[in-house]
């Protein structure tokens, strides 16, 4: 039943999120809003298979490693894309700028 409801809470973060990348004004909103919810919607999802799906520990044990590589790399990329946005000349359509202080 657990697997279920797991399966059911990662397709829901899923498509928030992808209403986040409609929704958003910019870039980088845009990008926070798909990697917070691929994220957290893939974590849940791989969770749920794991535990749902009959198979031997070997593989049960390898949903989980790409569960960790996904939370571990998914945040470091979006953070690269952001950071090439922002050297690029893309200016976020926020009040404050955090990053224009440390450019001067």
């Amino acid at each position: 039943m657990i697997e279920y409801l797991l399966l059911l809470m990662g397709t829901l973060i899923m498509i928030f999120g992808a209403l986040g990348v409609l929704r958003f004004p910019d870039v980088y909103t845009r990008l926070h809003a798909a990697t917070k919810c691929d994220t957290g919607g893939a974590m849940s999802i791989l969770i749920a298979a794991a535990l749902l799906i009959p198979a031997p520990w070997s593989v049960k044990f390898k949903l989980l490693v790409l569960m960790f590589l996904i939370g571990l790399i998914n945040p470091m990329i979006s953070h690269a894309i952001a950071r090439g946005a922002y050297k690029s000349g893309i200016k976020p359509k926020v009040m404050v700028d955090m990053y224009a202080r440390d450019n001067k």
